[in-house]
């Protein structure tokens, strides 16, 4: 044991002991250092941030953004299932959508599970329940035949569009009504105008390289650009090549 005490001997002896039976009955009894939420959910952003993609991480960066309005201040230790339904009934409040809260709640129980709190609290969560007519992820595969069937369409703003659209995971009237003054090439990045809920509206999409590269390429068409034109301005295309001048003003 190191020391020349023999009651102390004794003492570190039992307590091995104790830690022995405990791992072969499968109980974890390493004691839980007492952190608040907010260092608790940097520790967790940037233990997992090598193993993200940089969608991933800003998207988990966002949800413990909102996280840290209610439990910032709050020991791990301390959150309890009230708490967690509050947390829910709040963000109904402030009109977050159903999914974005069970995003920011799965961000939630990854730290808890971290720090092992989750398991004493999960009995007393009732998670928002999902929709059941969730779409099928593309495979690389179908996100490539995807696009080439978009090079081919007559629409010359279908593959930017949809390449956007898989870069970024913008919703369609975030594109739709996207306008030039809204992305800003030097930071790499969109800012989001109208959106489904309040608090999408302005926030910061990051530009991929693949998403930088197709807006680039696609601004080159227009030289002539003002702030205020539409990104994707409404053309009509005939099938007998006379297609109309695109309308880019309001």
């Amino acid at each position: 044991t190191g020391t020349a005490s023999e009651r102390l001997a004794e003492k570190i002896e039992r307590t091995r002991h104790h830690e022995l039976e405990a791992a072969h009955g499968g109980i974890d009894i390493t004691p839980v250092r007492p952190v608040l939420f907010s260092v608790a959910a940097t520790e967790w952003l940037d233990l997992k941030q090598p193993g993200w993609s940089e969608k991933m991480y800003t998207i988990s960066k966002t949800d413990v953004g909102h996280l840290k309005k209610s439990f910032a201040k709050l020991l791990v230790t301390d959150i309890s299932g009230r708490d967690i339904a509050d947390y829910i009934v709040e963000r109904r409040q402030q009109k977050a959508a159903e999914k974005t809260i069970r995003n920011e709640l799965g961000t939630l129980r990854g730290i808890l599970k971290k720090h092992r709190r989750w398991g004493a609290i999960k009995e007393d969560v009732r998670l928002p329940k999902g929709r059941e007519d969730i779409g099928q992820a593309l495979t690389v595969e179908e996100e490539e035949a995807l696009l080439k069937a978009c090079a081919a369409s007559r629409s010359r703003s279908l593959l930017p569009v949809v390449t956007l659209a898989l870069s970024t995971g913008m919703r369609h009237d975030e594109m739709r009504l996207l306008r030039w003054r809204q992305i800003d090439f030097v930071n790499q990045a969109i800012t989001v105008g109208k959106s489904k809920t309040e608090h999408g509206a302005g926030r910061a999409v990051p530009l991929n390289q693949r998403a930088l590269s197709n807006m680039q390429a696609w601004a080159a068409q227009f030289p002539n650009r003002k702030p205020n034109h539409f990104v994707f301005p409404s053309e009509k295309v005939g099938i007998s090549g006379n297609d109309e001048i695109p309308q880019v003003f309001d």
